[in-house]
């Protein structure tokens, strides 16, 4: 078993070095911003564009993590926003590394439809600081990500969750269980929709896959971008039929709702 395992390490030692000479022997241009790669990396981003990405502040509500947009906004002792007040949704808290606007939006739209693996574990990397920053808060026993419907990623090929969730399940520690979950009902044609339309279309979309039961875990629920909190939401309830003691969700990036008037909550 021994050398096997050096065989494997190995074996992707020189996968890596192969990629680095690669980029050394025939520079390319950052998919992003189009300047000369100048670095050794199989990440087709320079580094001002990783550096570039727009961070959620620490500044944000408790429950969805949506960041406070004006200074003093927050308000009130609780530091829940007026959509976790008035919508309540079903997991404990949601945390996500960026917002989904500009460089990071086109950076997970390249991982999420060219299969960009490399990109995938650095996501891995940036969400594994954002787990470990909450502490106790988002500790969880088994990593799940949001599934595909099966026709989706039949088309596709993969589920571009599984593009950094594997790898961050990894960093955790945590086992990782890609068919725990599993979309019953297809999204949507409809390319852009509406904030109710998100909303009606998750409802009854997903189920345990073969009546599974997850009795008395906490998970830790992972997706590429939250856009409304209904996808996560819709997940959440049906691991909590299941058995779920806590649903954590965490994503690479998180749609920025408009900024309201200084001293009113979101």
């Amino acid at each position: 078993m021994g050398s096997v395992s050096r065989t494997s390490t190995l074996v992707r030692w020189m996968e890596s070095c192969g990629g680095a000479l690669a980029s050394v022997v025939f520079p390319a241009d950052c998919r992003l911003c189009k300047r000369l790669l100048t670095r050794a990396s199989r990440i087709p981003i320079c580094g001002e564009c990783l550096t570039a990405f727009q961070k959620v502040s620490a500044e944000h509500c408790v429950g969805c993590g949506q960041p406070w947009l004006i200074a003093g906004e927050a308000g009130g002792k609780e530091q829940i926003c007026r959509e976790c007040r008035d919508r309540k949704y079903a997991f404990d808290a949601a945390r996500s590394y960026g917002i989904y606007e500009g460089a990071l939006a086109r950076a997970i739209v390249l991982m999420k439809y060219e299969k960009i693996e490399p990109l995938g574990t650095w996501f891995a990397k940036q969400l594994d600081g954002v787990v470990r920053a909450e502490g106790s808060r988002l500790e969880a026993d088994i990593v799940v990500p949001v599934p595909l419907h099966r026709q989706r990623e039949k088309e596709r090929g993969y589920n571009q969750v599984d593009l950094f969730a594997k790898s961050l399940a990894r960093r955790l520690g945590l086992p990782y269980r890609p068919v725990l979950l599993k979309r019953a009902k297809p999204r949507p044609e409809k390319h852009l929709l509406r904030q109710e339309e998100r909303w009606e279309a998750v409802r009854g979309a997903f189920a345990m896959e073969n009546g599974g039961r997850v009795d008395n875990s906490r998970i830790l629920l992972l997706d590429d971008v939250m856009t409304t909190g209904a996808t996560l939401d819709a997940c959440t309830r049906v691991l909590r039929e299941a058995g779920a003691k806590s649903v954590l969700a965490v994503t690479i990036a998180r749609a920025s709702r408009p900024t309201r008037p200084a001293g009113e909550m979101i």
